[in-house]
């Protein structure tokens, strides 16, 4: 077992979120094992996405850019584990690799922020909207064509900030981040999910460890949340086989219904000319085979360049 003389390493980003997360991870293990928290450090790494703020996220690589050098830390035993928020996860890992630890998921709707107006429904034609995700814009340009969306990355309390300094008069978060960051009093409007599908994966953490690291896998066994497990194992399945990066719009939600899964899932043009949605529902254990089921389905309905619009 860890302790203060040899303490497990824990890899994270460095945003308030991240370490939030990370704090999260340390606690649950902690309170599992009865050990201290001193038996854990959180090992701080900077990825390629927190030093490039200036670009959109296609422009420089896609999901990877919030993982390859913690992975990269990870491989080469500079950390024990990594704790990651999962929508920002491509669906292949690096070998050795792997994810086998969810926690409990937050609320998975995104959040409507504004200083000054109420819901997308009550935006003016014409109104300023930032956000760096592909799959809000599109949904968002679907639904309401007449809004002016313009690039807004950075973490939480940037995007807030540009808010008040007037670059953009509303934009979305994660409930689930603000949730963990103590701020949900800044969502204006939770959406509903039958109205904007969430990112796949979005609410979820998980933590990574060493294919070989029997130690990590027995002290992360402890603290894996099963009916999470599921839920995402769904969605990713539909992600995967959708080959889903930060280039292509999509959204999934998967569902317990007692004993069975509900999984939606929804493809759009990057433009938001077109939106293309189906479901699957069925027994728990066949959730994989589900989202790769639904994903052959909307790929069917969609034909040959549907994604010509990137």
């Amino acid at each position: 077992m860890p302790d203060q003389t040899r303490p497990l390493k824990i890899g994270t980003r460095g945003s308030k979120l991240a370490l939030a997360q990370a704090h999260e991870t340390r606690d649950r293990l902690a309170a599992a094992h009865g050990l201290p928290p001193e038996a854990f450090q959180i090992v701080v790494i900077k990825t390629t996405g927190d030093r490039i703020l200036d670009r959109p996220l296609k422009e420089i690589g896609g999901k990877g850019l919030f993982t390859k050098e913690i992975e990269d830390a990870l491989i080469a035993g500079e950390i024990d584990i990594a704790v990651h928020s999962m929508k920002d996860m491509p669906t292949l890992q690096p070998d050795g690799l792997v994810i086998d630890c969810l926690l409990p998921r937050e609320d998975v709707r995104d959040a409507f922020v504004s200083p000054q107006v109420q819901s997308i429904g009550a935006l003016p034609a014409g109104s300023v909207v930032g956000t760096s995700s592909l799959r809000r814009r599109a949904q968002l340009a679907h639904r309401r064509p007449d809004l002016q969306l313009v690039e807004f990355r950075g973490n939480v309390q940037t995007r807030l900030k540009k808010l008040d300094e007037g670059v953009a008069v509303a934009t979305f978060l994660a409930m689930a981040g603000l949730s963990r960051l103590g701020m949900l009093h800044v969502a204006r409007d939770p959406i509903d999910p039958a109205e904007m599908l969430p990112a796949v994966a979005q609410g979820a953490i998980g933590v990574e460890r060493r294919a070989g690291d029997s130690l990590s896998a027995e002290l992360l066994a402890a603290i894996h949340h099963v009916e999470t497990g599921h839920r995402i194992n769904a969605e990713r399945a539909f992600l995967a086989r959708l080959d889903g990066s930060c280039q292509t719009p999509i959204a999934g939600l998967a569902e317990l219904r007692e004993d069975s899964l509900l999984l939606r899932g929804e493809i759009l043009r990057p433009d938001g000319s077109a939106a293309i949605s189906g479901h699957r529902e069925g027994s728990v254990s066949e959730g994989p085979a589900m989202g790769a089921d639904l994903a052959e389905e909307l790929l069917a309905r969609a034909g040959e360049g549907f994604f010509d619009h990137l």
